[in-house]
């Protein structure tokens, strides 16, 4: 039996942290759709600040305005994944109101 491929509407965003036109940080947004949900869900993606300007709050800052902007557009999950040894990462989604479910951090809108 053959398997099926369909293209699906898929979108993204970069969210960047810039100070006197240096990029201080950065993220990724991407907007998926699926056929479970009318909505789309998001993926957070590549949160990094510069090592100089880490413990600044700036991952904190990009993080909440990926979640500000999934909102925005509609999503009713936003979702990351993290190496298991970044326990800065985790601290930090979990802060934000991520759960862990299973071996990925989810939000529900």
């Amino acid at each position: 039996m053959p398997t099926l491929t369909q293209n699906i509407s898929a979108s993204g965003v970069k969210i960047m942290l810039e100070e006197n036109g240096q990029t201080l940080g950065r993220g990724f947004l991407y907007i998926l759709h699926n056929d479970l949900h009318a909505q789309p869900f998001g993926l957070m993606e590549d949160i990094f600040v510069e090592e100089v300007f880490r413990g600044k709050g700036y991952g904190e800052k990009i993080t909440a305005a990926i979640i500000e902007e999934a909102q925005k557009r509609g999503c009713y999950k936003l979702i990351c994944t993290s190496r298991f040894s970044n326990e800065r990462a985790h601290h930090l989604y979990e802060k934000l109101g991520f759960k862990k479910h299973g071996n990925e951090y989810r939000m529900d809108f």
